[in-house]
């Protein structure tokens, strides 16, 4: 498959702590950005061209707001009081766009109601017609749903989790420890703490999703198997 392209990736980017840009995947030029309330901000910080911002607006610079603005951005107000997180108002902002990929940029922070909600979030049924792929700080977050190849250099952490019900049929490739065929529930462990063994490592599942979660640190384990 050839790689993705501005036509088919909407690049969304979230508030929370600032990402490191050494940490980002591959953005393919020209891509749509959608800045979700202060993921304004870090937009600008990141040298990205905001396309749509949206959002309660509650925690983004004003000065920010008015740059992307004045440069062209549509800005999509919401009330404070809604339904959805702003997270949840981009992706599926996104959606209309209907792209192949979405990429989010941030989600993490001092919150864990808001860290866990935008993991699950990342792996609704809403976004299972699209490849989603998180980075929050120095984590990447790979959601499942058939397949997916996870790269990383050899030693680095992999998490497995099952979200919204079990996953079945797990297969891996490039794992220290692979799984043939096992089935992960939520809640379970199975899945935590795993290494890559090559640079790219393929996950595939029958049924179900699973976030895949590369916390940017190398296991120990591939290093006591090294002859």
């Amino acid at each position: 498959m050839a790689a993705p392209g501005a036509s088919e990736t909407v690049i969304v980017v979230t508030g929370g702590d600032p990402v490191d840009p050494a940490h980002l995947p591959a953005l393919p030029p020209g891509a749509f950005v959608i800045a979700a309330d202060s993921g304004t901000d870090r937009a600008l910080a990141l040298g990205l061209r905001v396309d749509l911002a949206i959002g309660d607006f509650d925690s983004v610079d004003p000065a920010s707001l008015r740059q992307v603005a004045d440069a062209g951005a549509t800005v999509e107000r919401h009330p404070a009081a809604k339904d959805a997180t702003d997270l949840e108002l981009a992706l599926d902002a996104a959606l209309r766009s209907e792209p192949t990929h979405v990429v989010v940029i941030g989600g993490h922070g001092g919150r864990l109601d808001h860290l866990l909600a935008n993991a699950l979030l990342l792996a609704a049924p809403a976004y299972a017609g699209v490849s989603v792929v998180a980075q929050m700080g120095p984590a990447r977050v790979t959601v499942v749903r058939d397949h997916a190849d996870l790269a990383g250099p050899v030693g680095d952490l992999v998490s497995l989790l099952a979200l919204h019900g079990g996953a079945t049929g797990v297969r891996t490739e490039g794992l220290l420890y692979p799984l043939d065929d096992e089935d992960l529930l939520p809640g379970a462990t199975r899945g935590v703490s795993n290494e890559l063994t090559t640079g790219v490592a393929a996950v595939r599942i029958r049924a179900g999703v699973l976030v895949a979660v590369q916390p940017g640190q190398l296991g120990t384990h591939h290093l006591m198997r090294t002859p």
